[in-house]
């Protein structure tokens, strides 16, 4: 019975199959700068994606402290004399506020407030009506405006306490 040639040229060379150690280097090699070259970009996603809920989140408060000038501008929600219709903290827009006229519970503006992913504590800074646009303390009258208290730089080039 004659053998394939097929068959023997794979037995032949069967001591040969494998990897030399020059091409196992070349290989760690070419997957090392590979790697290289993604870890940069997965940072920046990282950061970027961080970025994206900052704006996110300042939106979903900004919207709920303007929901509940709207109110008060509506004469719907009690204000107090001399008051400017924005709550007088943070924590108002999620127990809610009793509405004139209504029996039933108090209308919450937020489910729960959203954190700064841009600090550890994810506790924001807080303006109020009085206060200048830049101030970074609270006069405690009311809740104007919110900003990230992180002293770090985004992406592009300004402060996140400036958003």
């Amino acid at each position: 019975m004659k053998k394939h040639p097929f068959i023997y040229f794979i037995k032949k060379n069967r001591r040969n199959s494998g990897f030399t150690l020059i091409e196992m280097l070349i290989s760690i090699a070419l997957l090392s700068i590979l790697s290289m070259g993604i870890l940069p970009i997965s940072k920046y996603t990282y950061i970027r994606l961080k970025e994206i809920k900052l704006r996110q989140n300042l939106r979903i408060i900004r919207d709920a402290i303007d929901e509940y000038k709207e109110l008060a501008d509506e004469k719907k929600i009690e204000v107090k004399f001399l008051g400017t219709g924005y709550p007088q903290n943070i924590e108002i827009l999620v127990t809610g506020v009793q509405l004139f006229g209504a029996d039933k519970a108090p209308k919450k503006i937020l489910r729960r407030i959203p954190a700064d992913p841009m600090v550890k504590d994810g506790k924001w800074g807080f303006r109020s009506y009085a206060d200048p646009y830049d101030s970074e303390i609270w006069g405690e009258q009311d809740v104007y405006d919110v900003y990230s208290q992180s002293n770090k730089r985004a992406l592009d080039g300004s402060y996140y306490k400036t958003w």
